[in-house]
């Protein structure tokens, strides 16, 4: 056994040196792709860390602690009614709004309180996929056409591979429906519609906090006007959340209220202070995520206040160590693309884009895989599609990459391993690979 140790430490310094001695850093290709790395980095810190995930871990936290198990069983359980479960699932993410990274923390969460495999799998697809904000602006940049395919597609998505997957595992769903039946569901602490109130002003927050911006010729409507008013909005939500805090968490008031002001102070010196306007809202809102963790971490009166933030630090620690694993890699291979610029990884975005052309099985399979490796952070696939269009992209694999791309990541991926296992995880993602693949290739003859 000790030779076996020293012979595994032997190895590893063979390959690191061999990984320095042959570093090529002479290559302009090498260069680039680290450069997209660390492009990709510093992006999806600025961009995605304090507005999107952060948010959600907290609401992941919610759903862990102040969800009752008996709500969880009851829409998401082994033995809820099917088409209810199917149904909750597969439309959530018409709410939610999140990418394929944000809606981890709430898949852990649900998963863990005893979900159904399918219903689970059904969530964690359609978070992503069927956001109503993507689907509106698919519709209105790639057309109409595309933009209903994509909504069909995507709640057919969650809810077949739900199904495919429950009936794959059975056996363990047949354990798990046994167990449940014993389960004595406590009563509920607090009425129903002041969790759902809580629940769902998070939600709200982080829906208008990552509202995208319109496009060049969309300077009126609905979309512009909410945009133009996000920051006014989600701050209204915010005032919702402290009254939350007060009147239904019980957190006292002059706590909750010193929050509020730190957090206006804040919002005032940073628009003030800081020139960059992409940065201004980071400031508050890492200012009102501090303020908030201190506040519930000291509360006396209930525990329950605490554990919700130590719920979403756990979350916190699981999640984001993989998350900047997957966003390395995924920079490092095939770039960086985002704010109308792109920088290549190690694979050339040309070869990408000849090799998506037409509408042949590989075509839809190349895109398919490309898709559901590459990260798209919310509403940026939309963008990279029409320059892909532009390029030559047949339209079958232009939805195949919208179906199994902003639903998967690397980042996705490997935070989906820890959770539900290696071999679920393979048999998820080939799954959306397929059903993508044969769907690009329907719509492409169509």
């Amino acid at each position: 056994m000790e030779y076996k140790k020293e012979f595994k430490i032997l190895v590893w310094i063979i390959v690191v040196f061999a990984s320095a001695f042959f570093l090529p850093i002479e290559s302009v290709r090498f260069n680039t792709a680290v450069q997209a790395t660390f492009d990709l980095v510093k992006w999806y810190a600025r961009e995605h860390v304090v507005l999107c995930l952060l948010p959600a871990f907290f609401i992941a936290g919610v759903i862990s602690v102040f969800v009752s198990q008996g709500a969880i069983l009851k829409y998401f359980g082994a033995n809820a009614k099917k088409w209810l479960a199917y149904t909750v699932a597969a439309l959530s993410g018409t709410i939610l709004a999140v990418c394929s990274c944000t809606i981890l923390p709430l898949f852990s969460s649900i998963h863990k309180r005893g979900a159904g495999l399918g219903p689970a799998i059904a969530f964690l697809y359609s978070g992503p996929a069927i956001n109503i904000l993507a689907i509106i602006l698919t519709a209105r940049i790639l057309g109409f056409e595309m933009g209903v395919a994509r909504t069909i597609g995507a709640v057919v998505f969650a809810v077949v591979i739900g199904v495919i997957m429950s009936l794959i595992y059975r056996k363990e769903e047949k354990l798990k429906r046994e167990e449940q039946m014993n389960i004595e569901v406590p009563p509920e602490k607090r009425p129903m519609w002041q969790t759902s109130l809580h629940f769902f002003t998070l939600v709200l927050i982080l829906v208008f906090a990552n509202w995208g911006a319109p496009t060049a010729d969309d300077s009126s409507g609905a979309w512009y006007f909410i945009w133009s008013y996000k920051w006014i909005i989600t701050g209204f939500f915010g005032l919702v959340l402290a009254w939350s805090l007060i009147y239904i968490l019980k957190i006292k008031w002059q706590w909750v209220a010193g929050a509020v002001v730190l957090t206006a102070i804040s919002a005032f010196l940073s628009f003030l202070l800081i020139e960059n306007p992409k940065l201004r809202p980071m400031v508050p809102m890492m200012v009102a995520i501090a303020a908030l963790s201190v506040i519930t971490l000291l509360d006396r009166k209930d525990p329950e206040n605490k554990e919700w933030t130590l719920s979403t630090w756990d979350f916190a620690k699981q999640i984001l160590p993989l998350l900047a694993i997957g966003v390395v890699t995924a920079g490092f291979l095939l770039g960086s693309t985002h704010d109308g610029k792109s920088i290549a990884g190690v694979i050339p975005n040309e070869w990408i884009s000849a090799l998506v052309g037409g509408n042949s099985v590989f075509s839809n399979f190349f895109a398919s895989v490309v898709g559901a490796f590459m990260y798209f952070a919310t509403l940026t696939e939309v963008p990279i599609v029409q320059g892909l269009l532009a390029s030559g992209m047949g339209k079958g694999p232009a939805l195949a990459l919208l179906l199994a791309g902003p639903s998967l990541s690397l980042p996705n991926m490997l935070v989906i391993r820890k959770i539900m296992g290696t071999q679920k995880t393979v048999v998820y993602v080939s799954l959306v690979i397929v059903m993508a693949t044969i769907t690009g290739l329907l719509f492409g003859t169509l």
